[in-house]
């Protein structure tokens, strides 16, 4: 036998005993029956037919990487959040993502991305899952699985319909911001590598002394912005379905690792109740004139996992994956998400997923749990239970205080979720038309809005789409209801 024979290694099963043979399957004479005992055969027919999980139901289609997150402004007088510290690099995992296409949907669907962030802390893992918008289309958790229903395919034919996304968006008037943010440029994002990410949601941050304060995260691309026009992105959706995913691989293996700077708007936790809109609104932006950018670190991707299957499609990111010194508002649909995320992980990647190498923590897990399904790593306990006289984890009041929350704080909820002068669902939109936009911009987002509504939409669910634009800008809803009526 050859030196190279000898080094090549030789072929298991899962358990790790030698197979026979990579080709033939083991039969009575050449043409023969194939055997029962060929375990080896059962085994690789047995684990084909389970080599799928559940795709996600929302954010099905992404890619992701590894990479470092490094603090480079100190905003310890905000947070104790260990990775938030001055000087601190922290390894992460980001996962990017279409919201309603499948798994072999092309990357190139208007559509807003998913933008997920896995922060390997000291204190366990910090998950920031935003998207790449800083609002969405609804404000209430009861509301998210029909807009979700909406926006996928049609029950009878199988088919995406925009007639059903019109039908509901123009009943839902909250979704007016967040739709002229999908109807513009940011609708189809050149790459992944050039969108920005936001946690749209407002979280809370707790400093050392216990002062809170209210954050919304922004991470902009070092790359800058740029987009797909619809005509660029309907060609590639026909000649590189997987543009994106492949765009964020091939810059990485080839040494072009692209890089995110985060920041965050900070509002004292007092400003909430009286502020002009409910700040709590995930249709609403904070106006930087009100709440300006401070910066907090820059993140990089370099390193592109070695099995995608193991560390993207089982990767579970869960905004309930909150670490010491930062905890959830009240914005009804960031806690409808609390039970949600996980929930959906123990469903499609069973009850042990925490244990998988994406999810699993850098830092020491001494929990409770125990058993389930695919369990590998025991409880670090003398005992299953709390407490108990034998040994095993306690709860550290003294060292990481209490968990950030704004329980105690029940009327300033209330007085935040009390009407304001601003909560109306129209006027952020209108602004964004009429004030950030410029004429090309404007241009190319009635363009698209004519191109969808041309697309299958009925009467009167057009009739409505038209009064939609018109709350929004008169003289765009104008615009599209003239060139879908051929005037």
């Amino acid at each position: 036998m050859s030196d190279s024979a000898q080094n090549t290694p030789y072929t298991t099963n899962n358990v790790g005993i030698p197979v026979e043979s990579d080709e033939h399957s083991l039969t009575i004479g050449d043409t023969g029956p194939i055997l029962l005992q060929d375990h080896y055969l059962i085994e690789k027919m047995a684990q084909f037919n389970r080599e799928r999980v559940p795709e996600r139901v929302v954010h099905a289609k992404g890619g992701g990487a590894y990479g470092t997150f490094e603090v480079t402004n100190d905003v310890s007088q905000f947070t104790k959040a260990d990775l938030f510290q001055p000087g601190r690099r922290t390894e992460m995992l980001a996962r990017f993502s279409t919201v309603a296409g499948e798994q072999g949907s092309p990357d190139t669907w208007r559509d807003p991305r998913g933008f997920a962030l896995k922060f390997y802390t000291a204190h366990g893992n910090y998950d920031l899952v935003g998207n790449n918008t800083p609002v969405f289309f609804v404000r209430d958790p009861q509301k998210f699985q029909d807009f979700i229903r909406s926006q996928k395919r049609h029950p009878r034919t199988g088919l995406r319909n925009n007639d059903m996304q019109w039908d509901f968006w123009t009943l839902s008037p909250e979704s007016a911001h967040m739709v002229t943010w999908l109807m513009g440029d940011r609708g189809i994002p050149k790459t992944w590598r050039h969108m920005n990410g936001y946690s749209s949601h407002t979280f809370m941050w707790v400093n050392g002394g216990g002062e809170k304060f209210w954050i919304k995260y922004h991470i902009k691309t070092d790359q800058g912005i740029d987009f797909l026009t619809q005509a660029e992105a309907d060609e590639l959706a026909g000649s590189d379905a997987d543009k994106h995913r492949r765009d964020l691989y091939e810059a990485i293996e080839g040494g072009d690792a692209p890089s995110w700077t985060m920041y965050v708007q900070v509002m004292p936790f007092g400003d909430a109740a009286d502020y002009r809109f409910n700040p709590f609104d995930l249709t609403k932006v904070w106006p930087h004139g009100d709440y300006p950018l401070i910066e907090v670190g820059r993140m990089t991707l370099d390193r592109n996992p070695e099995d995608f299957f193991v560390h993207i499609e089982q990767a579970a990111f869960e905004p309930s994956n909150l670490v010491p010194g930062i905890g959830p508002s009240p914005d009804k649909m960031l806690l409808g998400r609390l039970f949600s995320y996980p929930d959906t992980h123990r469903y499609r990647i069973g009850p042990n997923y925490a244990q998988l190498p994406p999810n699993r923590p850098h830092s020491a897990v001494n929990s409770y749990a125990k058993d389930g399904a695919m369990r590998y790593e025991p409880a670090n306990t003398a005992r299953p239970y709390a407490p108990n006289s034998y040994g095993g984890p306690a709860a550290d009041t003294a060292r990481f205080g209490e968990i950030a929350g704004w329980a105690a704080s029940g009327e300033m909820v209330r007085e935040a979720y009390r009407l304001h002068r601003e909560d109306d669902d129209w006027g952020q939109a209108g602004t964004m038309v009429r004030k950030v936009l410029d004429d090309a911009a404007r241009e190319r987002l009635v363009s698209n809005v004519v191109g969808h509504l041309k697309a299958g939409v009925s009467r009167p669910v057009l009739d409505r789409a038209f009064q939609y634009w018109r709350n929004i800008d008169k003289n765009v809803g104008d615009a599209i209801a003239t060139r879908v009526n051929g005037a």
